[in-house]
């Protein structure tokens, strides 16, 4: 009876101070794809990936944004640059998220299916201060990306 006490209080305390825990995770889905660009959700939490045009020191052309979407903000993002297509005249949106500042730049010229947007992105971290454009989208891209 001894030994099996002992075995058990063993086996016990290698189960309870093993170095392998299984941890939750959270599933990666990605949602809309243009060409380079998608749109990944982890949990809660949106990241829009794009390619910068700007040249810059960096070798990979591909940059993000994240934000999470308390209070519906990926609808939200998507109905203010869907909004920007249809404003006459076309005009500059600037957007404030967690880590960047975002303008939405538009250009289009009479016929409004021609018109575009850009993703102008600013770190706020005045130490890694970085820059860069997207390529521009038009807006069946926009509703593909966002899957709308």
């Amino acid at each position: 009876m001894k030994k099996i006490i002992t075995i058990a209080i063993l086996l016990f305390s290698f189960v309870s101070f093993a170095q392998i825990k299984v941890i939750e995770t959270v599933p990666v889905e990605k949602l809309g794809k243009v060409n380079n660009n998608y749109i990944q959700k982890i949990g809660d939490e949106y990241t829009v990936y794009y390619t910068s045009i700007l040249n810059d020191d960096d070798s990979s052309p591909l940059r993000k944004f994240s934000f999470k979407n308390v209070n519906n903000d990926y609808t939200n993002l998507y109905n203010i640059i869907m909004g920007g297509f249809t404003a006459t005249p076309l005009y500059d949106i600037k957007l404030e998220l967690p880590n960047n500042y975002i303008w939405l730049h538009y250009t289009g010229n009479v016929v409004p299916d021609k018109a575009t947007v850009q993703f102008m992105v600013s770190s706020k971290d005045r130490d890694a201060a970085t820059n860069s454009v997207s390529e521009p989208f038009v807006k069946d891209q926009i509703s593909k990306l966002f899957q709308k």
